[in-house]
């Protein structure tokens, strides 16, 4: 047999290694008998078992195949606002509450219900009372003082955020005490044919400001609208080209103040698309503003995988 230069050197080193006294010589230590406790180590878990450990929560991505031009469903908080909030849900060691505000969309229930309904089925239900809400219900849970997730829905129908910031339901909010509050308008102040993004704006501020005085401890989510219709001629109806401009002013002022945003107008497919989409998918009413209840539930879905999606985020930072 010929062995190879290759062959040749492992062979040497095979037999030099088998030499009497060689690994006496050439050990800069002693081996010890019984090898030290590695006090940086820790018990080794299994992927199950770590996902368990770091409270990582499972999501599926239920956006439709035929939606066209859709962008990464995710929550924008480049300053991290929401750490305090999500290291509370992490604990979960008390009632953390979420209020869920703003117009129709929330006031037919079934977009914030089914983002209520998920977040419970993934922290856990003990913190309330299982209670069907319909449209004729209220929105509002009722607490059973044990720790776990408790969802507020607070919604009125035709409201801006300057028509929703009233004392009384200024009030109502803070008396819930929440730890997070999410506002969702920007349907009807896109209907309002003077609208202008620097009143717009002037509102959202004003609106903001009120409920930091009266809520100090919670942190916000700002979403934009899903995109609507509005009348053209007698019985005709087009795509409202207002939306853009009060998405771009929502997402700019969330930027200048330093709010978390989920956008759901380009998640489901911005100017060019996102009307188009909920239409071709029957996820629209005949009004061509409200949505059907199928295009609700997509809507709670899409908030519930944005929302895990930024809280697994922040437990893969416990890593670091």
């Amino acid at each position: 047999m010929k062995l190879s230069s290759t062959g040749i050197w492992k062979l040497f080193w095979i037999v030099l290694l088998c030499l009497p006294g060689w690994k006496e010589m050439h050990a800069q230590d002693p081996l010890p008998e019984q090898p030290p406790h590695d006090k940086n180590s820790g018990p080794v878990y299994s992927s199950s078992e770590m996902q368990k450990l770091m409270r990582f929560v499972e999501v599926e991505d239920p956006m439709p195949a035929s939606f066209k031009n859709t962008q990464e469903n995710r929550i924008d908080d480049p300053t991290g606002s929401l750490n305090a909030f999500w290291e509370s849900l992490q604990r979960l060691d008390r009632p953390v509450r979420i209020v869920h505000i703003g117009d129709s969309h929330v006031r037919g229930h079934v977009f914030p219900y089914i983002m209520r309904k998920a977040l419970e089925a993934d922290f856990g239900s003990e913190a309330v009372v299982d209670q069907p809400v319909t449209y004729r219900s209220s929105g509002l849970a009722q607490e059973t003082g044990v720790s776990g997730i408790v969802y507020h829905i607070m919604g009125i129908n035709g409201a801006t955020c300057a028509s929703f910031s009233t004392p009384e339901n200024l009030h109502a909010v803070a008396g819930l005490d929440p730890d997070l509050i999410i506002v969702s308008f920007g349907t009807n102040e896109a209907h309002g044919r003077n609208y202008s993004a620097e009143e717009h704006r002037r509102q959202l501020t004003s609106f903001f400001m009120e409920l930091k005085n009266r809520c100090p401890h919670a942190a916000f989510l700002l979403t934009t609208p899903p995109g609507a219709y509005m009348r053209s001629g007698r019985r005709g109806k087009t795509i409202n080209t207002r939306t853009p401009r009060v998405v771009e002013t929502e997402k700019r002022f969330a930027a200048d103040n330093g709010l978390a945003l989920w956008d759901l107008y380009d998640i489901a497919g911005g100017q060019e698309r996102a009307c188009r989409n909920w239409t071709a998918a029957n996820m629209f009413q005949r009004d061509r503003i409200h949505f059907t209840q199928e295009g609700y539930v997509l809507q709670g879905l899409l908030l519930h995988e944005a929302f895990i999606k930024a809280y697994n985020d922040y437990v893969a930072t416990k890593l670091d």
